[in-house]
């Protein structure tokens, strides 16, 4: 059956997605990440992200010294769902699976700007760093691993196209924490935003 009456109106489809990371991941800035988890809604404007582009990134969780496995499967799905990964054995931190299926691409999201919700965020988080980085991100707005596979166009949670960017206002940078692939310019922040998790 058809999931069509659940795509939320204004929600990015798989045709956006379905592009390497690279191109994907600067014209994610500015459009909303919304949540409806725990009945509450939750939202962030995306202010930071980072590209990860398969076998050939060694930065990627499906580099080629790494291939498919299970810890990863989700980073091959269709454009447009939803791969979470746990970082440092404690945190889950969101990603877009973006480019064809079956070709890993991804693009981490690093940084929200609250628009929406922001009581629920700090009663999630307990404290006031809400959601600049990406486990603090998705700890706010109630993410977690059961989301592995989810379509980002319907409940609940999906990414809504925002407003662009105006010209000059992003910045290309190197990725953080990582010791492979660390010379490659593939990280993208809205350079106006205090919510950026890192200059």
């Amino acid at each position: 059956m058809s999931n069509d009456g659940r795509r939320r109106k204004g929600a990015l489809r798989a045709p956006f997605f379905a592009r390497p990371a690279s191109a994907v991941a600067p014209e994610l800035l500015g459009a909303l990440l919304v949540s409806e988890l725990g009945g509450v809604r939750t939202a962030g404007r995306i202010v930071e992200v980072e590209a990860y582009e398969g076998p050939g990134d060694p930065a990627s969780h499906a580099a080629a010294r790494i291939g498919r496995t299970r810890r990863n499967e989700g980073l091959f799905g269709p454009p447009g769902t939803a791969y979470l990964h746990l970082n440092y054995g404690v945190h889950w931190c969101f990603n877009a699976v973006t480019d064809a299926e079956g070709s890993p691409h991804g693009v981490l999201i690093r940084a929200l700007e609250p628009v929406q919700g922001q009581d629920h965020m700090l009663s999630r988080r307990g404290r006031d760093e809400l959601t600049s980085g990406p486990a603090r991100l998705t700890q706010a707005l109630g993410i977690g691993p059961d989301l592995q596979g989810h379509r980002l166009d319907e409940p609940p949670v999906w990414i809504e196209r925002g407003a662009p960017l105006p010209e000059g206002s992003v910045v290309t940078s190197t990725r953080i924490g990582i010791t492979r692939g660390a010379d490659l310019p593939l990280r993208f922040y809205d350079a106006r935003s205090q919510w950026v998790s890192r200059r």
